[in-house]
């Protein structure tokens, strides 16, 4: 007699909780967006990262429904907005999403609970302790009679984020939500949104800070409107801006010791940009002198050059070596880096000339963007190394004095 049939159960397969689908929005004639496509599961946290103007904002609009799309299609949460009418957008808007934007956006003469309170009447029921519930997850509990001018940068965010949480939507959308705070609220932020997305909330958040973007499931950059990178195809190891995300080369590791051959040549070539002088191959060192390298297996420059211009990191041209904008843009940061470590262990440690050369040539290949900037603020955003050399600026130098 022969066994008995098992039936399995159905394997159940998660269903995307936003579908994006060669989503096309334009402003007269210009595209913000163009043919976009990607989905979202239920909890992911994801980051969207690009320059300004390639359409982060736009897609968190339309996807707010705060924004209308021209063409393609968006579904989230099973709703199809492209078919939806202004009085069902406003709905929409009220029970699916919440919004944190870097603004706060806080009525100045309610107070926190009343901000909070706000948003459940346009969802046409009010809860005050609900409202004070959603201010103490935030940690808030002794501040819901104050108005907005009486509480800081940070506490002012918070509110905004419990008025996000109060009608528990199924998607947080977040646009630059710590830009305007300090590093102590910035942490204090980024800790509630951790909670967040462990409670299973879905998290779309608009950043420019590898570091934030570093917190999230999956990263995507946008580029001109379109899709340029995405950690779910291309693997989260690889560079804030994998110049090879559209090549059959982008998921190919680059080693710890060729980052580091690259960032050397990278800053060589560039002190010549700066000097006015051609990169011959020929004079470019690929080892450097004693002490300012990790111990490094030898190889030939053009051979290191060649795996560099693979990754459009430079061109060679008559036995030249110039920047490309990629290449550019990361030589600027080696050169940051290491000058601003000169400057460190010259002014702060009393280095001779040497130590603190030998230590920045260290310090230029292991210093985060985050502490390029502490670096920087702490040592008043000089202007120079000890040596006289330009210190290309960051971000934390607009509007700092320098010298």
């Amino acid at each position: 007699m022969s066994a008995p049939v098992q039936v399995l159960p159905e394997a159940k397969i998660a269903v995307p909780q936003v579908v994006i689908e060669k989503l096309v929005k334009k402003y007269g004639a210009l595209r913000a967006l163009g043919e976009l496509s990607f989905s979202v599961g239920p909890g992911e946290w994801v980051a969207l990262m690009g320059p300004s103007g390639s359409g982060k904002t736009t897609l968190v609009n339309i996807l707010g429904g705060l924004d209308t799309l021209n063409s393609g299609r968006v579904v989230v949460d099973g709703i199809d907005l492209s078919k939806l009418s202004e009085n069902d957008l406003v709905r929409y808007r009220a029970e699916k999403v919440g919004f944190v934007f870097q603004q706060f956006h806080l009525v100045a003469y309610l107070t926190a609970l009343e901000n909070v309170m706000l948003a459940q009447y346009f969802h046409s029921v009010t809860d005050e302790k609900q409202a004070e519930e959603a201010l103490r997850r935030v940690g808030l509990a002794d501040r819901m009679t104050h108005l907005p001018s009486q509480l800081s940068g940070g506490e002012q965010q918070r509110v905004a984020i419990a008025r996000a949480l109060i009608n528990e939507p199924k998607i947080i959308l977040a646009d630059e939500p710590t830009g305007n705070l300090d590093e102590a609220n910035e942490e204090i932020v980024l800790k509630i949104f951790r909670e967040l997305h462990k409670s299973g909330h879905t998290i779309l958040m608009v950043t420019h800070d590898p570091d934030i973007a570093r917190q999230a499931d999956r990263r995507i950059e946008l580029a001109h409107g379109r899709l340029h990178f995405d950690t779910a195809q291309h693997g989260p190891g690889h560079p804030m801006a994998c110049p090879l995300a559209d090549t059959d080369d982008c998921c190919t590791p680059v080693s710890a010791e060729d980052e580091i051959r690259f960032d050397h040549l990278l800053e060589q070539i560039w002190i010549c940009c700066e000097a006015g002088k051609p990169a011959n191959v020929a004079s470019l060192q690929p080892a450097g002198s004693p002490g300012s390298l990790p111990v490094l297996p030898a190889e030939p420059t053009g051979k290191i050059l060649g795996r560099m211009t693979e990754r459009h990191l430079v061109e060679l041209q008559n036995g030249e070596a110039q920047l490309t904008p990629v290449g550019s843009q990361r030589a600027r940061g080696v050169v940051r880096r290491h000058r601003l470590a000169e400057r460190l262990f010259k002014d702060t440690f009393s280095a001779d000339d040497t130590e603190a050369h030998t230590q920045a040539c260290k310090f230029e290949h292991i210093i985060s963007p985050e502490l390029d900037q502490r670096i920087c603020t702490f040592l008043g955003h000089p202007k120079t190394c000890p040596h006289g050399n330009p210190i290309p600026p960051g971000d934390c130098c607009n509007g700092k004095p320098k010298r």
